[in-house]
């Protein structure tokens, strides 16, 4: 029997929700997608700095395999204790490691999905990032990849009224630091090097960091109706700019 979606429970709810809504759906769609293999629908998924296990216990409670690789063993604990609470122990290996070590973890061309959520921000090369993760792809696997958007940062450093930061970031192409952060254009084109076409592009988090937290969290129906406003504006290329995050989906040639 299908596991009841997370963003369903008490504590997924309010501003959390609005988040990581956009994402979820879109992953649940990638995943319910992948081709059964001798009738057995369950993906083979890769969770690149997973952490915690925040997105990888759900996944694995639709049935799926899940490796989660992170380079803090702390994280991998929790993750196994969340793993276990939730009765999925058996679906959900934690390995200590990190993109360098990709390779030596994971075989090559085999993974049906690979999460890279917030992690292409702090690596040295992202290019070389994105080629490792696509060798680890089987042909036709997906990418699902989150990052910070420029655009965004700028007006929010405006709006803070950190003018010379606004300034700074607004042609910040630093391929350095922990600070990176990407527009579209920029994802697209990286992509594509890596031997990955890129077949959505979804705002995330449009509203819901501008919005006031007692608003979403103590007026009736806000957080519902945030949720519905992010899932409306998600698709629509004129709010890319806008969003704090970028999701892209992306298979591997």
């Amino acid at each position: 029997m299908p596991a009841q979606n997370s963003s369903q429970r008490p504590g997924h709810q309010g501003r959390g929700a609005a988040r990581t809504a956009v994402v979820w759906e879109a992953l649940q769609d990638v995943l319910a997608a992948v081709p059964a293999d001798a009738g057995d629908q369950t993906a083979s998924v890769l969770d690149i700095g997973g952490g915690t296990g925040g997105f990888a216990v759900r996944v694995a409670e639709l049935g799926h395999r899940v490796t989660v690789i992170d380079p803090s063993p702390d994280a991998l604990a929790i993750l196994a204790r969340r793993a276990e609470e939730r009765g999925v122990a058996d679906l959900v290996t934690g390995r200590q490691g990190d993109l360098a070590s990709l390779h030596d973890l994971v075989p090559a061309g085999r993974t049906d999905v690979v999460l890279c959520h917030g992690v292409l921000e702090i690596v040295d090369d992202p290019a070389a990032a994105l080629a490792s993760i696509a060798e680890v792809l089987r042909p036709g696997g997906t990418l699902s990849l989150l990052v910070s958007q420029r655009h965004a940062a700028v007006v929010t450093r405006a709006m803070a009224g950190h003018f010379n930061q606004a300034r700074e970031l607004l042609d910040d192409t630093s391929r350095g630091g922990s600070h990176r952060r990407f527009t579209a254009d920029e994802i697209t084109t990286v992509l594509d090097r890596a031997g990955l076409d890129t077949t959505a592009l979804h705002a995330v988090r449009v509203f819901v960091d501008l919005v006031p937290s007692s608003l979403v969290d103590l007026e009736p129906g806000a957080a519902t109706a945030l949720v519905e406003l992010e899932r409306a504006v998600a698709d629509r290329p004129e709010y890319l700019p806008l969003g704090t995050q970028l999701h892209a989906l992306a298979t591997r040639r």
